[in-house]
């Protein structure tokens, strides 16, 4: 078990101060979800868990199982456990699926895993995510509907095994019946050992993925947390209630 925890981040995009105090832990087991509206800093904080060189921390610390992510590269802080699903997952031509797939699993978890070894790991989560076999052979993303591409960042999620999994907007672009099918393969990996964030802006994914604790971020930090109650009540009510409260009575 595994904890992500996060304390006063402060992190500038194009110089530009875009987290301003965000803290939050993220408990092995744990299904946290945080919601807010456009431009509060949701993406730019998975940008930063993640590395991206463009988000720049300026203050603040990042632990997972007590090592220091913000020292590490991209590369290993995957390899120390944490993933990422993107809004946007990139196209790349002339590579197919099962070949990033292999080479993402072998950097991963340090290994030469044989083709043929892991093509056999790699069905059994395909047939968990409801994916035909054809998959592995198209190029990565490329002529992928929204479904395909999120379903594909699922497959990777199940293949890599991570301690904390955030998915940052996994629902933007999906049906319903592709969301009950990404849904579905995030709750067959829930346990124990994996700590899930969930970045949303609707409530509409939390109803098939039940989080612990649901979170509002205004203004590059957390303003209020609950229970999944939070979630239908923003439905209800919008953001601008606890905007108001924030700028009457401070942090809330």
């Amino acid at each position: 078990m595994a904890d992500l925890v996060i304390k006063d981040l402060h992190a500038n995009v194009a110089g530009k101060e875009v987290l301003k105090g965000f803290d939050l832990t993220v408990k092995g087991g744990e299904v946290h979800a945080i919601m807010g509206p456009n431009g509060t800093g949701k993406t730019t904080l998975s940008m930063t868990l993640a590395g991206h060189p463009r988000y720049e921390v300026t203050k603040g610390e990042v632990t997972l199982d007590d090592k220091n992510l913000l020292e590490l590269e991209v590369d290993e802080r995957a390899r120390e456990g944490l993933f990422l699903a993107f809004q946007y997952p990139a196209e790349i031509p002339g590579v197919p699926v099962k070949n990033f797939l292999r080479q993402a699993y072998n950097a991963v978890k340090g290994t030469e895993m044989e083709v043929f070894e892991f093509y056999s790991i790699m069905q059994e989560k395909m047939q968990m995510m409801k994916m035909d076999m054809s998959f592995a052979n198209r190029n990565l993303n490329e002529g992928f509907s929204g479904g395909e591409k999120k379903r594909h960042e699922i497959l990777q999620m199940a293949l890599l095994e991570p301690k904390i999994a955030i998915l940052d907007e996994t629902d933007s672009g999906l049906d319903i019946d592709a969301l009950k099918v990404v849904a579905d393969g995030v709750n067959s990996l829930r346990g124990p050992e994996l700590g899930v964030l969930v970045i949303t802006h609707y409530h509409r994914l939390l109803e098939y993925i039940k989080p612990d604790f649901v979170h509002v971020m205004m203004d590059g930090r957390i303003v209020r947390s609950g229970g999944p109650e939070l979630a239908l009540e923003l439905e209800a009510k919008g953001y601008d209630w606890i905007r108001s409260e924030v700028s009457v009575g401070g942090e809330v």
